[in-house]
């Protein structure tokens, strides 16, 4: 039996994420694998950013928690959607949810939540038809979007925003490419 390296943009991003978590000192965990926490668009490094900040973690926990959602629906969505297109939705996600919230909110994103909850909703329209919108595409968003609610209350180290930006995304995504490859 042979090991396929079947899904290579999840797989890729998966092994990046676990090598910054290993290799990377906290210093450059701030320094390189946070969102930029202003707008600064005449700094290279502000557009790096915006993208390297989904493959930093601050822990296992939390890698392990973004990681196990990204393993299970990411390998179907790129099987739907093709490798190119899954990357595309990925980046802009990461792009728009770093820009968003440093123009909004003065503080750092770390991770790939945003990109986990852009797949859980993308991936409730994996068996949209021509002018329906999927009942479990509803009842995700209401749980989703009513639990992300309700943990702005809590006081925490965690960005609801990114969450919901992600899961925008997706619905968006969702919405836009209707499962067409």
């Amino acid at each position: 039996m042979k090991i396929k390296y079947n899904a290579p943009v999840i797989l890729t991003y998966t092994l990046i994420a676990f090598g910054v978590l290993i290799l990377c000192s906290r210093a450059i965990l701030a320094d390189y694998f946070t969102s930029p926490a202003s707008l600064a668009f005449s700094s290279p490094e502000f557009y790096l950013r915006l993208i390297s900040y989904i493959a930093g973690h601050g822990g296992w926990a939390h890698l392990s928690g973004n990681i196990t959602i990204i393993l299970l629906v990411g390998p179907l969505l790129e099987e739907k959607y093709g490798s190119g297109k899954l990357l595309e939705m990925i980046l802009v996600t990461a792009a728009a949810t770093g820009l968003f919230n440093a123009f909004f909110f003065s503080n750092s994103l770390m991770g790939g939540s945003g990109i986990a909850f852009m797949l859980i909703l993308l991936s409730s329209f994996s068996n949209i038809r021509a002018r329906q919108i999927p009942l479990t595409f509803i009842l995700v968003a209401m749980l989703f979007i009513g639990n992300e609610v309700i943990s702005i209350l809590k006081i925490d180290q965690i960005s609801q925003f990114s969450h919901l930006a992600g899961g925008i995304a997706g619905a968006g995504y969702g919405f836009l490419r209707g499962g067409k490859r």
